[in-house]
C-alpha cells in the first residue's frame, strides 16, 4: 500500500485535473468571471474535502473515477464559501491560501459572482452522475444551505463579540465547517456500496473529524503566522470571534482535538482496514500545522 503522503499527493493531483476540466477557461465568455473562478479554486488549498470523498469511496468499495464528481463538487462549494467569507461584508480578509483574496485580486462584485457561479457549477457537476445525482445534490444542498454552512455563518456573525457555551459553539461549527466535511464523506460512501452499518459509522466519523478540523483551525490562527497559514493570523481575536480557544484555552482546545481524533478512530472500527485512509486523514487533520 502506498504511504499516506503518496496517496494524498496522487489524489490531490487528480482532483486538480478534474477541477481544471470542469471550470470555464480564461478565454470563455465573461472571461473576467471565469478567471476569478479559476483563481479562487486552482493551484492551492489542502483539498481535505476531496480527499475525504476519495477515502470514503475506497472504504465502501467505490472507484476513484466514481468519486471524482463528488470530490469536485465539494471543493467547488468550499471554494465558493471562502470567496464569500472573505468579502468585506463578512470577515473582510485580504489573504487566503497565501495570496490576495478574490475580491482584492479582482473586485468585490466579481468575487461575489465568482462564488455564486462556483456553487451552481458544483450542482451541475453532480447532475451528470446519473441515477445517484438526485441524492448527491440533496446531500450537498443540505450541507451548503440553511441547515449547514449558510446557517452556521449566520450563527458565527451573531456570536461575534459575545460568548458561547460549549454546546452552542459545537453546533455553530457543526454547521459552518462540519456540514461540508460530513457531506464529503457521505458523497464518497454513496459512490461505493455502503450498507446501513457502514453509513452510520462513517457519519459518526465525519462529525468528529469535522469538529476536530475546526478546533485545530482555531488553534492555528492563534499559534501560527500568516505566512505558514496562508491567511491572516490573529484575525479571530481581533474580531472577537467565538472559538474553541477562547472557550477552552490553548491547552484545553488541544485536548479537545485529541479527544475528537480518538472518537473518529473509534467510529471507524467496524470498517477495519478498509478505512485506513480515513483514519490517516483524521490524524492529519489534528496533527497538521497549517
Amino acid at each position: 500500500m502506498p504511504s499516506f503522503a503518496d496517496w494524498a499527493r496522487e489524489r490531490q493531483q487528480r482532483i486538480e485535473g478534474v477541477l481544471e476540466r470542469v471550470l470555464p477557461g480564461d478565454d470563455a465568455i465573461a472571461g473576467r468571471l471565469a478567471a476569478a473562478m479559476r483563481y479562487a479554486t486552482l493551484g492551492s488549498g489542502k483539498r481535505v474535502r476531496p480527499l475525504l470523498v476519495y477515502a470514503a469511496a475506497e472504504a465502501t468499495g467505490g472507484s476513484v473515477q466514481g468519486a471524482d464528481a463528488g470530490a469536485a463538487a465539494v471543493e467547488l462549494v468550499h471554494a465558493y464559501s471562502l470567496v464569500h467569507d472573505d468579502l468585506p461584508c463578512m470577515d473582510d480578509d485580504a489573504l487566503r491560501r497565501g495570496k490576495p483574496t478574490c475580491h482584492v485580486a479582482f473586485d468585490e462584485a466579481t468575487a461575489l459572482l465568482a462564488g455564486d457561479a462556483l456553487q451552481s457549477l458544483a450542482f451541475s457537476v453532480l447532475a451528470e452522475i446519473g441515477a445517484r445525482a438526485g441524492t448527491a445534490c440533496a446531500i450537498l444542498a443540505e450541507a451548503a444551505g440553511f441547515a449547514g454552512m449558510a446557517g452556521g455563518q449566520q450563527l458565527d456573525l451573531d456570536a461575534t463579540g459575545g460568548a458561547l457555551d460549549a454546546d452552542s459553539l459545537a453546533q455553530l461549527h457543526a454547521m459552518k465547517t462540519g456540514a461540508l466535511i460530513r457531506a464529503a464523506v457521505r458523497l464518497g460512501a454513496q459512490s461505493g456500496a455502503a450498507g446501513a452499518d457502514d453509513s452510520a459509522a462513517l457519519d459518526h466519523y465525519a462529525v468528529a473529524a469535522g469538529l476536530a478540523f475546526q478546533v485545530v483551525d482555531d488553534l492555528l490562527v492563534v499559534e501560527g503566522s500568516s505566512a505558514s497559514l496562508g491567511k491572516t493570523a490573529g484575525k479571530d481575536a481581533a474580531q472577537h470571534k467565538a472559538t474553541f480557544v477562547t472557550l477552552h484555552g490553548v491547552d484545553g482546545a488541544r485536548l479537545e482535538a485529541e479527544r475528537l481524533r480518538r472518537e473518529a478512530h473509534t467510529a471507524l472500527a467496524p470498517l477495519g482496514s478498509r478505512a485506513t485512509r480515513l483514519a490517516e486523514l483524521a490524524d492529519w487533520i489534528v496533527l497538521r500545522n497549517r
